[in-house]
């Protein structure tokens, strides 16, 4: 899986899936366009090159169409035309209905259903001229309720649009995949973890595997759907979840308890 000479635009890549992204393209020779609304990003930016992967960053709100057109833009001019494209960013502000108003729940989506259309438009001719690979990373909450209803929506949402960006540019040799992680361990869950240290430890016994995923389990997706190694899959929704989506184990369990 050999990324030499390719850009890699990253969205979402300060946090903690777009981190382990960046390092898994980068160190296999892809420039890393690191494209985030934190600050962070531009010492993230320099922290890649200091380990020896080309890299620039732009700060933009994916939510904002006209603010993408110009950091992709800028990281165009910095690095080269965009040959795959990775849509990572994600956010949730309220975990139930009850919570939600008609601005948050805009909010929702337009971070995770539109920003990645923004992105996405305005890297598709490049990813047409290279014949290139697309990557949506949206969630099992895409697949089903767990919570979050806005986020889920949204993230359903880049499910069908990922088929149909699959359907509409594969003649131009443009593949499209999406990922479903499940819960991973990323800095998002530090404010959950100060309130319940166990809180990951405890949610394990949902998962086949008996974990949760890393931040490198999503990235090393990615790095498959990516690469020619998948030259012959596109329209593709591929969990990324530990088994989660696999059965319900506790139900199961209880179903057969008296089998086992």
């Amino acid at each position: 899986m050999d990324f030499t000479g390719k850009v890699v635009l990253i969205t979402g890549a300060a946090g903690g899936i777009g981190q382990a992204l960046s390092r898994e393209f980068g160190t296999r020779g892809a420039a890393i366009a690191a494209l985030d609304r934190a600050d962070t990003v531009h010492a993230f930016s320099e922290t890649l090159g200091a380990e020896g992967i080309r890299a620039a960053a732009a700060e933009a709100d994916i939510g904002d169409a006209e603010a993408v057109a110009a950091a992709v833009s800028a990281l165009r001019s910095a690095l080269g035309p965009v040959a795959v494209l990775v849509n990572s960013a994600g956010y949730s502000s309220r975990a139930t209905l009850a919570m939600s108003d008609p601005a948050s729940w805009a909010d929702d989506v337009n971070l995770n259903l539109n920003g990645a259309y923004n992105v996405t438009h305005a890297c598709i001719d490049d990813l047409r001229s290279a014949r290139g690979a697309i990557v949506n990373i949206s969630s099992v909450n895409g697949l089903a309720g767990y919570g979050d209803p806005a986020y889920s929506a949204a993230k359903a949402g880049l499910i069908n649009y990922t088929k149909s960006l699959a359907m509409e540019y594969g003649p131009d040799g443009v593949r499209a995949n999406v990922i479903c992680p499940g819960t991973v361990r990323t800095p998002i869950w530090e404010h959950r973890i100060a309130r319940n240290p166990k809180v990951l430890e405890d949610l394990t016994r949902w998962y086949a595997l008996g974990r949760v995923a890393e931040p490198e389990d999503v990235a090393r997706a990615a790095l498959f759907l990516a690469s020619d190694l998948a030259a012959g899959i596109t329209g593709v929704t591929l969990p990324v979840d530990c088994g989660l989506t696999a059965a319900n184990i506790e139900m199961t369990r209880a179903l057969t308890l008296e089998d086992i």
